[in-house]
């Protein structure tokens, strides 16, 4: 029954969404079967928040699929996450991005990364202030192994999908402005916002890249 309502899912999600917006299959918790289930049925990419858990499903399901970093990345996890990850979705600091260019150096590796803004300017969550976004571009452009293309942000949790709109539509505005700038080693492309119970609205307000768990998995045990 799991395997079969992961499939229908999938499908259906597929189906509905406009062309050029990318779904990304959020991982966390789900078990080997699950996400083998999600992959069958169409996903092509995985999306973790922690690297441990992320380095345990590479194991089984290896290249098969793109994997992208949704958490935020602790500096002493970047070795590990460099070698495992396709982009890294939280950037927040010149510290990390420095961190990451250093290691990629060493594996000859370009990582596209997107820059997450703390659009609902949450206390308890990660992420940069929209108006800080700019500058941190500008510093990033200046690391070769790093590629900025973009940006994501959860927004507040909110139990109606269309309180999310004005976070979505701002972190959309920042986007556009930056996306006019010429910033050499930048290619501002992906704009990666909503979640299972949102995501229709961020498609709406500009995301083409989507991030659902629940949506696609059921709700966890």
């Amino acid at each position: 029954m799991e395997r079969k309502f992961i499939q229908e899912s999938v499908s259906s999600i597929l189906k509905s969404l406009p062309p050029g917006v990318q779904l990304v299959a959020a991982a966390k918790t789900r078990t080997a079967e699950e996400v083998q289930s999600a992959i069958q049925a169409g996903i092509s990419t995985i999306g973790y928040n922690y690297v441990q858990e992320a380095e345990r499903m590479y194991q089984i399901v290896g290249n098969a699929v793109q994997w992208h970093m949704i958490g935020h990345l602790q500096s002493n996890k970047v070795k590990k996450a460099v070698r495992l990850f396709d982009m890294i979705e939280t950037i927040d600091s010149f510290q990390v991005a420095e961190a990451i260019n250093q290691l990629c150096a060493m594996e000859g590796k370009v990582m596209p990364v997107l820059i997450e803004i703390n659009s609902g300017r949450e206390s308890d969550k990660t992420g940069i202030f929209p108006e800080a976004a700019e500058l941190l571009i500008y510093q990033l452009s200046t690391l070769p192994y790093i590629q900025v293309q973009g940006l994501m942000t959860l927004g507040p949790w909110l139990g109606n999908p269309e309180d999310a709109r004005p976070y979505f539509r701002m972190t959309r505005n920042v986007f556009d402005s930056i996306k006019n700038f010429s910033i050499p080693n930048v290619h501002i492309r992906y704009l990666s916002m909503g979640m299972s119970n949102s995501y229709r609205i961020a498609i709406e307000e500009g995301a083409n890249i989507i991030r659902l768990g629940t949506r696609i998995f059921g709700e966890r045990e």
